[in-house]
């Protein structure tokens, strides 16, 4: 069974943080136990799987000069990625899942499961959102480890994350 403790807000400043605390933003901070799983998370955080943002790094394209062709999809915990969907918004003949180690090296070591959904400058990958996300009012996330979690308002993580785009890409 997992025990969530409720930290103060504002209290606990990690590097895979975003600067919500810069901006006035009012969040949760929850640390817990660790989370390997979408619905442990849910669970832990006394929240509904839906409201969870599962992040995915993925490589979707050919690599430019400046790119390594990964880029961060974020979508509700309670979907399934759609391939197809990103393989035709980008024109793209294969959309794959980084490899633990091309996630450890994109991420200064992040593992799966720990990584936040913010692409620049947090993550220094673009950052592509679901319209999932935009279905309810709260988002909660693990931020930086399987450990820490923090939830917000949906339309400050939209503000705060400032996507590349949003568009369709689950199921």
């Amino acid at each position: 069974m997992f025990h969530p403790i409720l930290i103060q807000s504002h209290d606990l400043i990690h590097p895979w943080q975003p600067p919500i605390h810069k901006n006035c933003i009012d969040y949760k901070v929850l640390q817990h136990a660790e989370t390997p799983t979408s619905e442990d998370s849910a669970r832990v955080r006394g929240e509904d799987l839906s409201t969870g943002g599962k992040a995915l790094v993925l490589k979707f394209r050919d690599a430019q000069e400046s790119d390594a062709g990964f880029a961060i999809f974020v979508m509700s915990a309670s979907r399934q990625l759609h391939a197809k969907s990103i393989k035709n918004e980008f024109k793209s003949k294969n959309v794959r899942f980084a490899t633990k180690e091309e996630l450890a090296e994109l991420t200064d070591g992040l593992v799966p499961g720990s990584v936040p959904p913010f692409g620049r400058p947090i993550v220094d990958l673009d950052l592509f959102i679901d319209t999932s996300i935009t279905e309810n009012e709260t988002i909660a996330f693990n931020c930086g480890s399987l450990t820490d979690s923090i939830i917000m308002s949906r339309a400050d993580y939209m503000e705060v994350a400032d996507p590349t785009r949003v568009f369709s890409f689950s199921k």
